[in-house]
């Protein structure tokens, strides 16, 4: 997957890639060619005092040394260049097609773990790159030539490479070997940690409210505690591998040194060779020693382009139509026909054969208990996920046959949880309708109920709003989301238990002004507050994913069980109150 994953999105930055190459490549002969120069200054200029070869040949070390300084200084900036091209365009490819996700797909992954995967685990992957441009290229040139260069000073030493680098090799690759689980386990335990972060901050109140801080602590501790451990394995095993590589190195270099001296005192080596050998020998193991870099990093990186590749292979269940088709009639109509839903591997459909219609200008209120199926049927509609049996059609199209940015323009949806996002409260509005202007806004928080505290908070429209809404009240976020549904004016509005925070006078002004400005529209309102509902044109009722009635307030209290005894039990409440 690794090389899969590189492959594809390394491909628009080729020309930096052999740019960088040839960079490298012109660093590596001009490195491998100062300790034949320095050699023949020994040799040629110390040894016989000639002043004149002394300075010419230190010139052109300099020279040479120059050559090797801007090439590998180009070299890293190119590398650097496509890497961080390379990252931006992993990081963007995975939200388009975390975006693309059904509510069957996230719950699979999870939010803490995509987040990891598009921040902590492309992070890997980036370094990687980086590494790769500026150490794979020199690594295996660098190590090749100074084996040659080395050949051509003297072969007498040459078995001490046979001896150094293989061990060396193996040493490292048995090392490797062993930290590849270890990364696996650690990012996973990386997505522990998210998690549990992420809830006790998004639950805060409710920790405080339970006075859990101790029970939170202590599980926020377990987690970090295990991904401390793995850590820790896999930073034994590195701590292992650059004492080794100094051993090798060192060790090496003490052999050269020996043994070329004995060569030097018999007069078969003469000084500079020796300190050219002594030289094409460390090169090769510094090449060993960053290649040994790399493959520290290649394990753990190879682990995240798994889970990377996992989220870009991962189809979503609601796929686009290729042949779009238009709407055939009013977009304001609805109509389930037969519509089931089921979860894979659930012994159990969540919707059995809903079959229900939805004419504009009507209000459609569904009821049920905890469980029964509401917010479900619901997100079939604008294919937040799709049926799995039967069809839903809006405008007598089958929604899956429309095209997605079209059948949702003309929804308006006020999900059960408001969220808003940060900025201010028309920066949220206008998530509807970037184009409405500020009397537009003011109107549809009037119709909200929303305009009086709007007008009380510090700046009114341009005030600040926090992640998630949290700046406002739990009532307020619901009207402030009810307003950004109306400014989108769509053709369907779909109201997900969004009045269950407001107080019975509020629902109630908030209901009355709705109704003009959803007279030309269909509405279809999940709710649990019988007073919310009681008005609707048609009302269903579902009991374990099934209607089990379906018809007006009255009608129902009449032919209906299952919704007589929803009303009973809030009757009764009201009455004890």
């Amino acid at each position: 997957m690794l090389i899969r994953l590189l492959r594809t999105f390394l491909a628009p930055y080729r020309a930096q890639l052999a740019g960088v190459v040839a960079l490298q490549l012109v660093s590596v002969i001009a490195m491998l060619y100062l300790p034949s120069l320095n050699a023949d200054l020994i040799d040629r200029g110390v040894t016989k005092g000639d002043l004149g070869y002394i300075w010419t040949t230190g010139l052109w070390m300099l020279a040479v040394s120059a050559v090797q300084i801007v090439a590998a200084g180009s070299s890293v900036y190119f590398g650097a260049q496509a890497a961080m091209g390379a990252g931006r365009d992993m990081r963007g490819a995975m939200l388009h097609r975390v975006g693309s996700f059904s509510a069957r797909e996230l719950g699979r992954f999870g939010a803490p773990s995509l987040i990891t995967r598009n921040t902590n685990d492309i992070q890997q992957v980036q370094l990687l790159i980086v590494m790769s441009v500026t150490i794979l290229v020199m690594a295996p040139i660098m190590c090749v030539g100074g084996i040659i260069m080395a050949l051509r000073q003297d072969l007498s030493l040459s078995w001490l490479l046979l001896i150094a680098v293989p061990l060396l090799a193996l040493g490292m690759g048995t090392l490797v070997a062993r930290m590849v689980p270890g990364f696996r386990d650690m990012q996973g335990r990386i997505d522990v940690v998210n998690r549990v972060l992420r809830e006790q901050i998004t639950g805060i109140r409710v920790v405080r409210a339970f006075v859990r801080e101790r029970q939170e602590t202590w599980r926020f501790g377990v987690a970090n505690t295990e991904l401390t451990e793995a850590s820790l394995r896999v930073g034994r095993l590195m701590a292992v591998m650059f004492p080794l590589v100094m051993l090798i190195s060192n060790v090496t270099s003490v052999a050269v040194i020996w043994f070329g001296g004995k060569l030097i005192d018999s007069g078969e080596m003469q000084i500079g060779t020796l300190t050219a050998m002594l030289s094409y020998i460390m090169q090769i193991l510094m090449a060993v020693m960053m290649a040994s870099f790399l493959a520290m990093m290649a394990p753990r990186a190879a682990v995240s382009a798994d889970r990377i590749g996992e989220v870009l292979e991962t189809e979503s269940s609601v796929r686009p139509p290729a042949l779009p088709q238009p709407f055939t009639a009013d977009p304001a109509v609805v109509d389930f026909r037969f519509a089931e839903f089921s979860y894979p591997g659930a012994e159990q459909p969540v919707l059995k054969a809903i079959e229900f219609r939805v004419e504009p200008g009507t209000t459609t209120a569904v009821v049920g208990s905890t469980g029964s199926g509401k917010t479900t049927l619901l997100n079939l509609i604008p294919r937040l996920i799709d049926v799995t049996d039967g069809a839903v059609h809006v405008g007598g199209t089958d929604v899956r046959h429309v095209d997605l940015e079209v059948l949702r323009s003309t929804i308006g949806l006020v999900p059960q949880k408001a969220y808003l996002f940060s900025g201010t409260v028309a920066s949220n509005l206008r998530y509807g309708n970037p184009e409405a202007t500020d009397e537009e806004l003011w109107r549809c928080l009037e119709i909200a109920q929303a305009a009086d505290f709007v007008r009380e908070m510090p700046k009114g429209l341009e005030t600040p709003v926090a992640q998630g809404g949290t700046t406002v009240s739990g009532g307020q976020r619901q009207r402030l989301a009810i307003a950004r549904a109306l400014v989108r004016k769509p053709r369907i509005y779909l109201f997900d238990d969004s009045f269950s925070a407001l107080d019975v006078a509020t629902d109630a002004r908030l209901r009355e002004a709705l109704r003009p400005e959803t007279a030309a529209a269909s509405v279809l309102i999940v709710a649990q507050r019988i007073t919310t509902i009681r008005g609707a044109d048609q009302i269903v009722v579902l009991e374990d994913g099934a209607i089990v009635g379906l018809g007006t307030h009255e009608q129902l209290m009449r032919d209906c069980p299952c919704y007589q005894e929803i009303v009973a039990s809030q009757l009764s409440a009201e009455e004890v109150r």
